[in-house]
Order: structure tokens, then sequence, then C-alpha cells
């Protein structure tokens, strides 16, 4: 495999809680999908191809030894940059044997962990159950439709980090740009809508959503620290995903894949230059690039006081 870095073409969901962040031009757009199975390559000599297909064709040279051991050669992260203008559902995802048993062979579960990059006074999410509620009071409330008046409201800030683990029954909130990182899997369990009327697209799932909620799951807001010019710094990190930051004004920050796990990078503030193999690539405010696991070392210039959010496995 080419070792260089190459850009993919982000995929773009619109529902009906999008705002105008992330297309101005086509509101409202709820999810930019940056990192994941299904992305179009839009540079290096892959272009054209899928990040699905490179990862079958190509294997542990462009996931990671580390990826591969885990979940083969299918593509195993979803990384999403989510505008949220109104409340998102309530929802609640299944662990890998609960979304094997519900939905049967070749499904996977849905870890995930959210960063914000956004909020706007007063914003709130919704993670977790209030203390004290039994399973059957949880289950009772996801029947009635009062489950709001059961969840654990939270407000969070700019820098904020959330891991999200199965069977968390969870909402983001109006008023967030958040990204998100998650295991490959699209499987969601709608527990309220908040009046919205249920169409084909989007129903609930009450008695799957019964299946896999766990009254006892919670979340803690994991604030970001002071990170010195050119270092990096873990955000979270489970068996699925490793989601770091990097910062670099005046630094330059050395980085190496060493074969473990592919990178991918999403510039959050400011401009950056990665420099790898013979190539440069210059990125702005949300530009994603992709280092695969055989590129090795690579560095990240500043062109501006700037941010980087780093995905790896």
């Amino acid at each position: 495999m080419n070792k260089n870095p190459f850009s993919l073409e982000p995929e773009y969901r619109e529902y009906v809680w999008g705002g105008a962040k992330l297309r101005p031009e086509i509101a409202p757009t709820a999810e930019a999908w940056i990192i994941y199975a299904g992305n179009r390559i839009s540079s290096g000599p892959y272009a054209g191809r899928t990040l699905a297909d490179i990862s079958q064709a190509f294997g542990s040279d462009l996931l990671g030894s580390r990826a591969v051991a885990q979940t083969g050669n299918r593509f195993p992260v979803l990384v999403k940059i989510l505008d949220c203008a109104q409340w998102l559902s309530l929802q609640v995802h299944p662990n890998d044997e609960q979304a094997k048993k519900l939905e049967g062979d070749g499904f996977f579960g849905k870890t995930e962990a959210w960063h914000v990059l956004e909020v706007e006074p007063n914003a709130k999410l919704i993670a977790g159950i209030k203390p004290n509620i039994s399973a059957e009071a949880l289950a009772d409330s996801i029947r009635n439709g009062t489950i709001v008046e059961t969840a654990q409201s939270i407000e969070v800030k700019e820098g904020d980090t959330l891991f999200m683990s199965p069977g968390t029954i969870h909402a983001l909130g109006p008023g967030m740009l958040i990204y998100e990182i998650q295991q490959t899997s699209d499987i969601t369990y709608r527990v309220y809508d908040w009046g919205r009327p249920e169409t084909e697209k989007r129903k609930l799932h009450i008695e799957k959503a019964l299946a896999v909620s766990n009254p006892k799951a919670s979340t803690s807001v994991l604030p970001m620290s002071e990170i010195a010019d050119g270092e990096v710094e873990m955000l979270t990190q489970c068996e699925y995903f490793k989601l770091e930051t990097i910062a670099v004004e005046k630094s330059t920050a050395a980085l190496d894949t060493l074969g473990e796990s592919f990178h991918g990078l999403t510039v959050i503030e400011g401009q950056v230059q990665v420099s790898a193999e013979s190539e440069a690539f210059v990125l702005n405010r949300f530009d994603t690039l992709l280092i695969p696991a055989c590129c090795g070392a690579y560095q990240i210039k500043p062109l501006a006081k700037s941010r980087v959010l780093k995905a790896s496995v």
C-alpha cells in the first residue's frame, strides 16, 4: 500500500434536528460523517475508492495490527460532527452481544464518545438515569413516555469529553456542535422523540430499548486540561477506539503510527500542515486526513494556533 496520507469526502445527513453550521447553503444538515467505511477517498492513488474497499484490500497496512486483531479488515470506527439545533431523540445502543442477539450475525454494538466543539449558554444534554431509579421504574418510564423525567440532564462546556457505554440512555440538546467517535455500527433504539410523529425512517424501538437499557449505566464529563504546545493528550479510550487531542501553536508535533493503527486527524481550531513521506497537506477547520498505519512517522506543523483531534484504535 502507498504510505502517504489521504483525504476523505464527508457524507452529510439531513435529519430534522440539524442546523446550518455544517452546510449553511443546505439546512438542516445534522451530521457530517467524516471518517467511516463508506467515505470516498478524494486524494492520492486511491481517489474514488471507498475506505471499506481499501480496508479489505490492504488490511493491516491501512488499519494497523491492533485494529485487524480486533475486527479484521472491517473499518472499525465511525467519526461524525453533529450540529444540534433541536433535541435529538432519547436513544440507547446495544453492546456487541446484544446486537448479535437482537439483529443477527454480523451486527456490532455501539460504544461511543462525544467531544464538545461549541456550546451555547445553558445548553444541556441527557446521559444516563437519575440516581436510585430501579429497572422496573425505568422500564415503566420508557413504556409510558415519561423517560425525560427519569433521565439525567447535564450541562457541558467546550472541550468536555463524554464516554457513552452501551445501555446508557442519552440525547444531545440544542445549541451544541459535537465531534463523535463510535464503533462502526448504526444500531440506534429510539426511546422518545419529543412528540415528533413517527415515520418509516423515525420509528420508536420500545421493546429493543427495554432489552438493552441499563439504569446503572452513567457517564462522567471529562474536562480538557491545559495542553503544552506540541503535546498530545488522551481524551478517552476503550477497547474500540482512542481519542486524543494535539495542540500546536509554535512547536511542531511529531507522531508515529508504529504500524499499530491508522490515525484520523481532524482540525477543530486553526490551520496546520501535516507532512509525511514526501507529501505535505494543509488542513483548515474540520478538514480530515487519514494516516495509514504503514505510514509511520509524520509531523503536524502549526500555520496558526491550532488544535487537532486524533482518532485511532
